[in-house]
């Protein structure tokens, strides 16, 4: 029997409008990049009103290229513009998002993250057919620059002034000399940040991919704290040096392709006492309690890029939308006595554990 479906007219045009906004969105992501490497958002930061042509000779641009670009920024409503006088203006507001990259909510570099994910599309398509994963370092080079740039300023914001101090005793231990390990590291800013916080304590980075590690490497040597700081390659179950007063994982044991080993070794490598500071994206424990912008992102930026991973190091894949309840089995599994939530933010949960 052939079921009649009554065909809603309205609810498709509802919903045509809404895949539209996000196909624009998608263009507005490639203008906002341009903004970022031409440095178009830094020369209207606190320029107040300027014409094309003016802001053309400030970036040393051609001027037909700025006023379109400008014209999409209005359009979108980055940009205010003033019809009669034909300037455009950057408010503060929009600034701290676009412009200023120590601002915690800095977000132009991220659209890193998509593009790459649309230059490795070929990849994923081979591994929804095959079942295969898709190793990190395998990605566009530009994935691994979007991810540091999305998560810096977020850490630098949250990490030393809230979330070490939610868990016990361990700004006391950091400040009195601790040793510290962060897994999965990546470009080393939450190693980094650390290690400016408290120069009495020693870091240990490691991450699997070479390139980032090099990249740590020089982070450290820049904001000159590469005396207390040693990144090395090493995966989250093979890092040797033990005896840890704080082992970290910062948006990374969803990635991995057997969290209870991690897990397990961390264990393993914690000093008596020590504690294990797990910080990953703040997701329900069920698919409808993430529905929005940000449950969006992340199931989107998992399917290509923290399931991939995970599925090429043999795993199931958490995903980046994993849950406090499945994190918390996983600790189970590999022996932790203790789980907290510690702290939390729109994109974070901060949790505690300890043998």
């Amino acid at each position: 029997m052939t079921q009649t479906i009554e065909f809603d007219q309205a609810r498709r045009d509802a919903f045509t409008d809404q895949v539209f906004v996000d196909l624009s969105a998608s263009y507005v992501g490639v203008m906002v990049s341009l903004g970022d490497k031409l440095g178009l958002y830094e020369q209207l930061d606190g320029a107040g009103p300027l014409t094309s042509a003016e802001l053309a000779e400030r970036a040393r641009c051609a001027e037909r290229y700025v006023r379109e670009w400008l014209n999409s920024q209005v359009a979108s409503g980055y940009v205010t513009y003033d019809g009669e006088a034909e300037t455009y203006e950057l408010p503060p507001e929009h600034a701290a998002v676009l412009a200023d990259s120590e601002s915690p909510t800095f977000l132009t570099p991220a659209f890193n993250v998509p593009a790459s994910m649309w230059l490795d599309e070929d990849r994923a398509v081979r591994a929804f057919r095959t079942g295969e994963g898709v190793p990190w370092g395998d990605h566009h080079e530009r994935l691994f620059c979007g991810v540091a740039a999305f998560y810096r300023n977020g850490y630098r914001a949250m990490l030393v002034p809230e979330w070490l101090p939610a868990l016990d005793g361990v700004v006391e231990a950091l400040e009195a000399g601790a040793t510290v390990a962060d897994v999965g590291c990546g470009y080393g800013h939450s190693t980094v940040l650390m290690a400016e916080a408290f120069p009495n304590s020693r870091f240990f980075g490691f991450d699997s991919h070479p390139e980032s590690i090099a990249a740590a490497r020089e982070n450290a040597a820049d904001a000159g704290v590469d005396d207390r700081v040693t990144f090395a390659i090493g995966s989250a179950t093979d890092y040797a040096q033990g005896g840890f007063d704080l082992i970290c994982f910062f948006d990374c044991l969803h990635d991995l392709g057997d969290p209870v080993a991690a897990a397990g070794h961390a264990r393993s490598a914690l000093a008596p006492g020590g504690t294990v500071m797990l910080v990953e994206p703040n997701a329900a424990d069920h698919v409808e309690g993430n529905v929005g912008p940000i449950g969006r992102t992340y199931y989107s930026a998992s399917t290509t890029l923290c399931c991939a991973h995970a599925i090429s190091e043999g795993g199931e894949a958490l995903g980046a939308q994993a849950g406090e309840a499945r994190l918390a089995d996983v600790f189970a599994e590999a022996g932790f006595g203790h789980w907290r939530r510690a702290a939390e933010s729109p994109f974070n949960l901060v949790l505690e554990a300890r043998a």
